[in-house]
């Protein structure tokens, strides 16, 4: 016999858990938070939809991993450190299985970052799941995409277009071998969101912002917040072995318009390149200097032998513009 599950069992069973840093956590009609002298709240929502931004059949632990991963990297953009989050959930019937998976994915993640879900709402309906995220961040220290100045060297942390090129192949687009694959497929279903490199970066960088929508739109949300511009040195952007192999036109796709990398993208200024690298070496997280801000807006794309390309050859990803 299937035992049914209702709402608050579900909520019960799978996302009740004693408050920590909360005054109180989840099973009121509010989560009440004691703010910390001198901190400033960072909050930020992010909604995953089912067939929009993840394939029906996606693995439920790292489903749980990147509902969570997401917001962790608005967090990480703006150098604060996780405090708590809330969880809206709608499923068509609540499996326990999946259930299981998906808690204990977005848990553990939680517990690796030491942030706490504290409330929520579940619901009935096509599977959608939202966080809000909470994290704190010293006033004045928060990394912000309208602080690019002229002349900062431009850098982006790890390998980006490693998701899109999984993408790709789920999608039918182009094809890679399962070994390939499977080296490719954590980093879209499972990313890492860089809280450690954001927090280290406190200080040393002047803006930030976080590979969401594709390297070249969200490097466009900063120069427009900043009223700057941009050079980007094509040769000089980093690629993973498996990315390295692609026809070079694949490559440079995923690179600067794949999205869903959830890698940092910042800026500094040249003084301090030594401790932008402290900084990544102290995270344990690769970065790379791939360009530099210019007062004149707009933005421009340059190879190694000086030849220059269209940015707009690369659009972003929107949702109202994709099919």
């Amino acid at each position: 016999m299937v035992t049914k599950l209702g709402e608050f069992d579900v909520i019960a069973r799978y996302f009740r858990r004693p408050a920590r840093r909360a005054v109180l956590g989840v099973g009121d009609d509010c989560a009440l938070l004691g703010p910390e002298p001198g901190q400033q709240w960072a909050v930020s929502t992010d909604m995953l939809v089912e067939g929009r931004h993840f394939l029906a059949g996606t693995d439920p632990r790292r489903l749980g991993h990147k509902t969570l991963a997401v917001n962790l990297s608005d967090l990480a953009a703006m150098g604060a450190r996780p405090h708590s989050f809330v969880l809206a959930l709608a499923l068509e019937q609540p499996d326990p299985g999946w259930l299981e998976a998906f808690s204990g994915g977005l848990l553990a993640l939680a517990d690796e970052h030491d942030i706490e879900l504290v409330g929520g709402d579940t619901t009935r309906g096509p599977l959608n799941l939202c966080v809000t995220v909470l994290g704190l961040v010293p006033e004045g220290l928060a990394l912000r995409r309208d602080a690019a100045r002229a002349g900062d060297e431009l850098w982006i942390s790890g390998t980006p277009g490693q998701a899109r090129l999984a993408l790709g192949h789920l999608l039918g687009e182009w094809e890679l071998p399962p070994a390939l694959l499977q080296r490719v497929l954590p980093r879209l279903e499972q990313p890492q969101p860089r809280v450690a490199l954001g927090l280290a970066l406190r200080g040393v960088a002047h803006a930030a912002i976080d590979i969401s929508d594709g390297l070249l739109g969200d490097l466009r949300h900063v120069l427009e917040a900043s009223a700057v511009g941009a050079v980007v040195e094509l040769d000089a952007l980093p690629a993973c072995e498996v990315l390295a192999q692609q026809p070079q036109a694949r490559r440079r796709a995923c690179q600067l318009a794949g999205g869903d990398d959830y890698e940092l993208l910042f800026t500094a200024a040249p003084a301090r390149r030594d401790d932008v690298l402290r900084a990544a070496a102290q995270a344990g997280v690769a970065v790379t200097a791939i360009g530099s801000i210019e007062p004149e807006p707009g933005l421009r794309l340059r190879d190694a032998g000086g030849r220059s390309m269209a940015a707009d050859f690369f659009p972003s990803f929107d949702h109202f513009l994709q099919p």
